[in-house]
């Protein structure tokens, strides 16, 4: 059983993640909270897989939450929620310790799986803010200091930059005129030296500790 809290000052979007995983058998919601300082103490209380966590909310915004979260539960999960003229907040979400994040209009098929997903340590990012995520993180520098990486060749710092950029596989290929079968290998060897499981967590990897510009 994933145990979630849902985290967001509007009580009719509380109520609405609440009866859809009520429908799901093996998700339970153990709270609702309505902001992030709420959050914080009823994690104190009660144990929770996956935090729903909002981001722009009154008295502690999700990003404060989230880094507060992750500083006491290490290993609870958050899945930030966020709408298209919040995504320039997700780059503080990654700072912060964030697992993934979601639309908030998506459908409950994608919610679920997404909770499935940062409960077995993926990170899940909706695919329609991905590209324009990315991109605004690529943007900002990075820490530069880290030996994260260094064992990548240039060919795959290529590859892990437009993995950065939202690129597919498809498309990579198309970009660096390589053949599809060529960029799959690169990807994995990528995955194997960053030591992640998907390529989502290699590109907030490369991007938080400056491997690609």
């Amino acid at each position: 059983m994933i145990k979630v809290l849902i985290c967001d000052d509007q009580e009719v979007v509380c109520q609405g993640l609440s009866a859809i995983l009520s429908t799901v058998t093996n998700l339970q919601v153990v709270g609702i909270a309505n902001n992030g300082a709420d959050a914080v103490d009823l994690l104190e209380h009660e144990e929770a897989d996956v935090v729903l966590m909002d981001l722009k909310m009154p008295i502690m915004n999700g990003i404060q939450a989230t880094k507060a979260i992750k500083q006491k539960h290490p290993n609870t999960k958050i899945l930030a929620l966020t709408t298209y003229d919040a995504d320039a907040w997700l780059f503080d979400a990654i700072r912060n310790g964030a697992d993934g994040y979601l639309l908030k209009d998506s459908s409950r098929e994608a919610l679920v799986q997404a909770i499935h997903d940062v409960y077995e340590g993926r990170t899940p990012v909706d695919t329609k803010i991905a590209g324009k995520l990315f991109e605004k993180i690529a943007k900002t520098p990075g820490g530069g200091s880290t030996t994260i990486g260094q064992n990548l060749n240039e060919r795959e710092k290529q590859i892990l930059k437009c993995i950065s950029q939202g690129l597919s596989n498809a498309e990579i290929a198309q970009t660096l005129f390589l053949s599809e079968g060529t960029v799959r290998n690169y990807v994995s060897a990528i995955l194997e030296k960053l030591e992640v499981d998907d390529r989502t967590q290699a590109a907030v990897i490369a991007l938080r500790f400056g491997i690609v510009e």
